[in-house]
């Protein structure tokens, strides 16, 4: 696994692509997780276009783009864009199957055909209720299924616009079941449950609509439907959220505490016995409940959208946007009663009782929506939220559907087979306006505009695959990948692949006698048959790639094959002092070893090339110039301060490079085999095979490698790196065990032994074997620059990523001290407060595991943020009397959780 190292010194640290090494028996890939601001075709500066707005622009790109044969204005007809421009507009779509477009602005609609305005719809001018001196309503939200369009106005009341298919044109409409309403709504949408057979009508307690007829008789002329069902969802200022039948405006599902973000939601109407009881379990204090009151009052859905794609035996997904920014995405599921369950007129009040039957039999009483898990971080900024829709959905861009998420932390929500796969776009910055773009020129394409006023028409790679945890890219190596490496002046990907070949016994034992002349009797030994078989060896190889352009195809520029029996352990591109020429070279460096069984001893190859300038494609990228054969075999590379050190068997050796020829200045004898090396200035971390890790220092002057400190325990090293916290240097190991070991030079402390020996920070189990641990700078959060204290240094803090054998990533980052109590006091509760996946407990699990050999604890320096992840699942009311508990609030927990995860949004 590795990354760009050109990315870190660029201001933007969003272009982060990381790429890994992925292997299933001998076949491997190579597997690039994340290619961000690779999918632009094209890009405009706003204020050379006609439109001199962001949110005028916003309007045209729905409106317009769509239809258009070219990338941009092939659509010039002015009058059209003075109409449209006259005012500024909210909402600009089709209506009446494509035939119309209307216009939605602050005080009415305009519907057009083509170049001419057909009607003129004002709002709010004939109102009666309205004094001569209060203001009249103005539309602040636009929802629109086709021939309906809702309209949410600033006075918390909602207007419908009914449109007749056979004039074109649409009546305003309040529907009087709000009428003679008083409380405010904060949200509405409809929502288009299309097809012959819509799925919500499955959930109605009518038996014939349940058993899944295809046709279905609807409307007042007894025709065949095929349009499917539409409905209106609203949410009040109180949290509820109600479901209304737009043919007659009816509620048909209707959920209390909508903001609470349960776990599950179900109507009011159809409760379980053991919900009811459930709940009663539930209650909190009297403090607690009116804190919560409080707090409801302040918060509100902002924003509602539920949207079902098309698919065979696909759900709704309801999403929401709270006025904090959180995001509740809920997946729609049929629920079937056990037989024998109370039924609906059981629960009523016998002073309900003569309605029950009409009631139970047009609610949506077998529905349920269960909450689904969101890993990122989606609210907005304080200072940069603007009150803007910031969900669209889109059917199909580049062959995936789902939603975007705009706003200053923007992200993808792809519908793949049933489950929501989240990607964020932060190389961007915050955009302010989406939507889908589909011609010739631009193939299931999109535009957005930022908020620095760009515009971008863009199309998603086609080689990457979305139904993921992280975007990935696969190229296939027809090999097995062992180690990958990065040249970032040229882009260029060296990495080290082994394949099987078959090769007769004779060919195999003469290609080893030719490496060594000892061997050469013992073909006399075998037998003349056996010499005729074929025999499966591994020969190992160099392979340079280069990426394509535009997240294309990758190229192979250079191959570097090994020697019979030779295997390529590690390949790093190090830059070295010229001690003739005193100029930095940068060189392509090769450690090898010689597997010839074990009455052999060990020897191995040390390679160094140059990077060729100025070749063609069909030359090699890579000259050789220098070559030696060392005892042992050669391990692990690095360079230190313009010298190389060679880990080769139980010996580092430091050289200089003379242009020709490596010579040693300095070594230090490890214990057994090392594994590892890490440099950071003029400190080394060395891991050993068997002995766990040693802290060295380089000094230039006397030119002596020293032993600082070690770790006495014996550890088999799996992986090593440093940990850098401003002025804090720590040093982290991973084993054999799946354990991660943090450790810290203390020469002053008494437990050091004088600073012979290193002394443990934390440790924790990761579940996996880490085999590769990358240093990245943490990105700085809005409270970091805010909340900067005199002598803190957040600016030089690095995090770790690794990976393991298991094809798992995983992130260990630093936190300040009031940070991390918080949060290690919320585990805590949070430990037996969430339900855990069969009862498995998360803090046995992190324990470390020794096996039985004697182990002294560590200190408990580690928080688990899967399972802080979890407080934001949780009810609202259950948040609030946790972070009671802690005495802290909800806003402070969910502050230091979305600065953790900005921070180490690298990628």
């Amino acid at each position: 696994m590795l990354e760009h190292e050109d990315c870190v010194s660029k201001k933007k640290r969003w272009h982060f692509p990381l790429v890994s090494i992925s292997m299933l028996r001998s076949k491997g890939a190579l597997s690039v997780l994340i290619m961000p601001d690779s999918w632009c075709l094209r890009q405009y500066d706003i204020y050379e276009m006609i439109l001199d707005t962001i949110e005028s622009m916003s309007v045209a790109i729905k409106g317009f783009f769509v239809d258009l044969p070219t990338f941009f204005f092939a659509f010039w007809d002015t009058s059209v864009w003075k109409i449209l421009l006259r005012t500024h507009s909210l909402e600009t779509n089709c209506l009446f199957s494509r035939r119309r477009v209307i216009q939605i602005y602050a005080r009415g609609a305009r519907i057009l055909d083509g170049s001419y305005m057909t009607q003129e719809v004002p709002f709010g001018v004939h109102n009666s209720d309205l004094s001569s001196n209060s203001e009249a309503p103005v539309v602040v939200s636009v929802s629109i299924a086709d021939p309906y369009v809702l309209l949410k106005m600033s006075d918390g009341s909602i207007q419908l616009l009914i449109g007749d298919p056979s004039t074109c044109t649409v009546t305003v409409s309040v529907p009087t079941v709000f009428a003679s309403s008083t409380e405010p709504i904060c949200a509405c949408a409809l929502y288009h449950d299309k097809g012959t057979e819509p799925w919500l009508r499955k959930t109605s307690t009518d038996a014939w609509l349940s058993t899944g007829i295809a046709e279905a008789i609807d409307g007042h002329d007894g025709l065949y439907n095929d349009q499917g069902d539409i409905y209106c969802l609203v949410c009040y200022e109180s949290g509820t959220l109600e479901f209304f039948d737009v043919q007659n405006f009816k509620c048909v599902f209707s959920v209390e505490n909508f903001i609470y973000g349960k776990s599950h939601l179900l109507d009011k109407y159809a409760r379980e016995p053991s919900a009811t009881f459930q709940g009663s379990k539930g209650k909190v204090s009297e403090e607690s409940n009116g804190f919560l009151k409080e707090l409801s009052r302040d918060m509100k859905i902002v924003e509602l959208a539920m949207h079902r794609w098309p698919g065979q035996y696909t759900r709704p997904f309801l999403c929401a946007i709270l006025s904090d920014g959180t995001m509740l995405c809920y997946h729609a599921y049929l629920y079937e009663g056990q037989e024998g369950a109370p039924k609906f007129e059981d629960a009523v009040s016998p002073q309900k009782s003569a309605d029950a039957s009409s009631i139970s039999g047009s609610r949506l009483r077998n529905l349920r929506f269960v909450r689904v898990p969101i890993d990122i971080a989606t609210r907005e900024d304080s200072s940069n939220v603007v009150a803007r829709p910031r969900i669209t959905i889109f059917k199909n861009v580049g062959g995936y559907q789902g939603l975007f998420l705009s706003g200053s932390r923007p992200a993808w929500f792809m519908v793949c087979r049933e489950r929501v796969r989240v990607h964020p776009q932060l190389c961007d910055g915050s955009i302010v306006a989406f939507t889908v773009l589909h011609n010739v020129n631009c193939n299931h394409g999109l535009i957005y505009v930022t908020s620095e006023g760009y515009l971008k028409i863009c199309q998603l790679p086609s080689l990457c695959n979305y139904d993921n945890y992280w975007p990935v890219h696969k190229i296939p190596l027809r090999g097995t990948p062992h180690q990958v490496t990065y040249y970032a002046e040229r882009n260029l990907y060296p990495l080290i692949l082994s394949f099987q070949v078959v090769r007769p016994l004779n060919q195999v034992l003469c290609s080893i006698a030719d490496q060594d002349i000892v061997h050469m009797n013992d073909n006399d030994n075998v037998n003349s048959d056996d010499l005729q078989k074929n025999y499966t060896i591994d020969e190992f190889e160099i392979r340079i790639l280069e990426p394509g352009k535009s997240g294309g195809q990758w190229e192979t520029r250079a191959k570097i094959p090994m020697q019979t029996s030779e295997n390529a352990l590690t390949v790093r591109v190090v830059t070295l002092f010229n001690t003739m020429t005193k100029e930095n070279e940068t060189l392509l460096a090769i450690g090898t070893a010689y597997v010839q069984g074990e009455d052999v001893a060990a020897r191995g190859r040390m390679l160094l090339y140059t990077f060729v300038k100025n070749v063609d494609s069909s030359q090699n990228v890579v000259s050789e110039v220098y070559s030696k054969e060392l005892k042992g075999a050669v391990s692990a590379i690095a360079s230190l301060q313009g010298h190389l050190l060679v880990a080769s068997g139980p010996k580092i050796t430091l050289h200089k490079w003379t242009g020709t020829e490596l010579n040693g200045i300095a070594f230090y004898d490890a214990p057994l085999h090392v594994v590892s090396l890490n440099i950071v200035k003029n400190f080394i971390l060395l891991g050993d095979i068997h002995k766990s890790i040693y802290f060295l220092n380089w000094k230039e002057q006397g030119a002596q490698l020293s032993l600082l400190a070690k770790d006495f325990a014996s550890l088999d090293s799996y992986a090593t790196e440093f940990l850098i916290d401003g002025s804090t240097l720590s040093l982290v190991v991973s084993d054999d065990k799946k354990n991660i070991q943090i450790f810290y030079y203390a020469p002053k402390t008494l437990e050091s032994w004088k600073g012979q020996k290193l002394l443990s920070r934390a440790e924790f189990h990761a579940g996996a074997h880490v085999t590769k641990f990358l240093r990245l700078q943490m990105l700085s959060t809005s409270s970091d620059r805010t909340n900067i204290t005199p002598g803190s240094d957040k600016t030089n803090r690095f995090a770790l990523l690794f990976s393991s054998l298991d094809g798992s990533i995983g992130c260990i980052a630093p936190l300040d001290e009031l940070t991390f109590r918080r949060l290690q006091t919320l585990q805590r509760k949070l430990v037996d407060v969430v339900p855990h996946t069969c009862g498995l407990n998360p803090k046995s699990f992190r324990q470390f595991r020794s096996n039985g050999k004697a182990h002294r604890p560590g200190p408990d320096n580690m928080v688990d943020c899967e399972l802080l992840s979890q407080y934001e699942m949780l009810p609202l009311d259950k948040q609030l009397e946790i972070a009671q508990q802690i005495v802290t609030t909800r806003s402070q927990i969910l502050s230091n959780l979305s600065d953790l995860s900005l921070g180490t949004s690298f990628l």
